[in-house]
């Protein structure tokens, strides 16, 4: 495996990390349509689990009152083993995935159609649907359309009316007191039914609606921001092509002007011609001058959003190359083989992994490797540092905003402190520009950011 090591280049000067980001770059994942909307899952595991606890301690709650309140009889062993299952999926779920962790679609479809036939079981040992809590089929495909794209909706609204019209036909007795027997004709069932039927499809639209406006604001907002920064940022390349026009005018004009009487006065044709050809070149530089002070997007844009993945390393470690009591080193390694990619100069990026090196160079001990690597199908990016790594209670909430900083650390070399918010802004700008972001402790001691990229959405000319 090839692989360049570049420690940090010395005394540079740190880049402003503060500015607005500029827009994503040529060839970059574009903004989405008009139309946009919920395109794929927003559901989280920690929202999910903490949600499912809600409704499993409700119905655990319902059952009591009705048994031990007033005394309804129902088959109550197994509406508790009914509930205890759906207490044990939701533990397993919760223990086997970060809270963090956003599901995939199809992952969280089946989680909420699990959701779904638990209820409806729950339902069906009481009453069927004469009991009145069958409106909480409602809940699974209302979080559906505020989370999921809309096939996961349709598909779980479709599942909940099919449960609602079994539940008007297949039931057990509704729970009723000692020596009162109460029998619900079968058009109040059917109607009841309906109605569920109606609301699913009523309140999972007013959802649905409500989140798709919110994607469209928060698009608006978007690309209302990165056209400013484009423009900030065109504004100040303007500026300085028209500082240079205007500097170098006066050594062209003099160039221009001693090449016309050398020319005039050339003892040989050699001597004029060569005369003539400095005076087209000074001439030629003028207008590269004035035509790069006139559209300075079109003459640097094709240079300026691209770069290596060295250029990258360099870039992200300059700012803490002069921090003392810590070296910062980068490594490019590659597959054998695998040609070295050029990759979109996209400011999430940047910004997101000088954050994670800040972080680091606060807390190591010594040392904070940043190691890029590259083979046909990726290209990732690992921050490591020796310190003393993340703690447990920390690890579990890392990506999310409040976090407060590592335990026992009163702030660190570059002098802030908390980390939370930082971490959750830099994780969600990598992951708009398609990066796997993940946090970890290393062996035998300190933390290990690293985001993981297909090559297809960062790299020049790929796709």
């Amino acid at each position: 495996m090839a692989s360049i090591r570049t420690p940090a280049p010395k005394a540079l000067k740190p880049v402003d990390l503060d500015k607005t980001g500029a827009p994503p770059a040529q060839g970059a994942p574009e903004a989405e349509p008009a139309s946009f909307g919920v395109r794929r899952s927003q559901l989280r595991v920690r929202t999910l689990v903490t949600l499912r606890w809600l409704v499993i301690a409700g119905e655990i709650l319902l059952l009591l009152v009705v048994g031990l309140g007033f005394g309804f009889q129902a088959p109550y062993p197994l509406c508790f083993a009914v509930i205890g299952a759906g207490a044990w999926i939701n533990l397993l779920t919760g223990v086997a995935s970060p809270g963090q962790r956003v599901f995939g679609d199809r992952e969280a479809t089946g989680q909420l159609a699990l959701d779904l036939l638990q209820i409806g079981a729950l339902v069906y040992l009481t009453g069927g649907a004469a009991n009145p809590f069958v409106l909480l089929l409602i809940a699974p495909v209302t979080l559906a359309a505020a989370t999921l794209p809309a096939w996961p909706v349709a598909t779980l609204g479709a599942l909940s009316a099919a449960i609602s019209v079994l539940l008007a036909f297949v039931y057990m007795p509704l729970p009723d007191p000692p020596g009162v027997q109460n029998v619900l004709p079968e058009a109040y069932r059917i109607g009841a039914a309906i109605a569920n039927i109606a609301g699913v499809a009523l309140i999972a639209g007013y959802v649905r609606q409500a989140a798709e406006e919110s994607a469209r604001m928060a698009l608006a907002l978007d690309m209302t921001q990165a056209v400013l920064a484009r423009e900030q940022r065109l504004s100040a390349l303007g500026a300085l092509a028209a500082a240079a026009a205007h500097e170098l005018g006066t050594p062209l004009a003099t160039i221009s002007i001693v090449s016309k009487e050398m020319a005039r006065e050339a003892p040989t044709p050699q001597v004029k011609e060569d005369a003539e050809l400095l005076m087209s070149q000074a001439e030629r530089c003028r207008e590269i001058l004035k035509r790069l002070s006139e559209t300075p997007d079109q003459a640097t844009d094709e240079v300026h959003e691209r770069m290596s993945l060295r250029q990258l390393v360099h870039e992200v470690i300059e700012p803490h190359a002069a921090v003392k009591g810590v070296r910062v080193e980068a490594i490019v390694s590659g597959a054998p083989g695998v040609k070295t990619p050029d990759i979109w100069r996209l400011p999430e990026i940047t910004h997101a992994m000088t954050s994670f090196v800040e972080n680091a160079v606060d807390f190591a001990t010594s040392e904070v490797l940043v190691s890029a690597r590259f083979d046909a199908e990726s290209v990732s990016i690992e921050v490591r540092d020796d310190g003393p790594g993340f703690a447990p209670e920390i690890l579990a909430k890392l990506g999310e905003p409040y976090v407060t900083s590592r335990p026992g650390v009163e702030g660190g070399r570059t002098g802030h402190v908390g980390m939370g918010l930082g971490f959750f802004i830099s994780k969600t700008l990598l992951e708009r520009t398609g990066a796997v972001v993940t946090f970890q402790n290393g062996r035998p001691r300190g933390a290990v950011v690293s985001a993981r990229w297909p090559r297809s959405r960062i790299e020049v000319g790929a796709g």
